[in-house]
């Protein structure tokens, strides 16, 4: 997408960059209060989000840079290690979905020690999906047993819309030890353990936004959804 925009964050779909989207979505879910982990071009992301805060009164943002992006997208979610205090959501900067997802999400009261995660059963039909890139899960009795983009036994897939308890540093902190600095990594170590739950999202708007298709794909589905409401 770097012939559209420098800064994935801050591509434009309908107008609107996706940082912005989720931002807006997870509070009409409920969250609020945001703390955004900046990596590349971080600091054209950190002004857009400065601008954002002062139009939405309602909610914090605040943000913290990672230096060292490059390593794996586990190393940006230990940057944010010290922004949260409980138990937290976790989103992607490129993923859209309806706020509903969220709200479900917020409901949840994870144990100590456990991640739910908002998994997307829809394997037919679902035009959302980009099997060449999407992170499939195999889950039973609502307990996610293996993640992973190569799995080939599976039954659902990774929405990337998290509700975490800090257990999910020590657990990924534990998967760089052996040579996995990613979040698939630290929730393969506690799904080892049976800690992560999934969520049914029931069909519910969301889509990872990874290149042109996905962007073309999610203008139309916004529009839809637009016109609906």
């Amino acid at each position: 997408m770097s012939a559209r925009t420098p800064s994935k964050p801050l591509l434009r779909v309908l107008g609107v960059p996706l940082i912005e989207r989720v931002i807006r979505d997870a509070a009409k879910g409920g969250a609020t209060e945001f703390c955004v982990v900046t990596g590349y071009r971080g600091d054209a992301v950190q002004s857009h989000l400065k601008r954002l805060a002062s139009a939405l009164p309602e909610v914090v943002i605040s943000t913290v840079a990672n230096p060292d992006w490059e390593l794996g997208n586990g190393q940006s979610v230990l940057s944010a290690r010290d922004c949260v205090a409980g138990d937290f959501l976790l989103l992607m900067a490129d993923h859209l979905f309806d706020p509903a997802i969220i709200r479900k999400l917020v409901q949840l009261r994870p144990r100590a020690g456990d991640v739910h995660l908002a998994v997307d059963f829809g394997l037919t039909a679902n035009e959302r999906i980009d099997l060449e890139d999407v992170t499939r899960v195999l889950v039973r009795d609502a307990v996610v047993i293996d993640i992973g983009k190569g799995i080939s036994n599976y039954n659902g897939y990774d929405t990337g819309l998290f509700h975490c308890t800090h257990a999910l540093f020590q657990a990924i902190e534990a998967s760089s030890g052996r040579g996995d600095l990613s979040l698939s990594g630290g929730m393969r170590n506690l799904s080892a353990f049976g800690r992560v739950k999934s969520m049914d999202i029931e069909d519910t708007f969301w889509i990872d936004v990874d290149d042109e298709a996905a962007l073309s794909l999610a203008e139309r589905l916004l529009r839809q959804r637009e016109s609906r409401d």
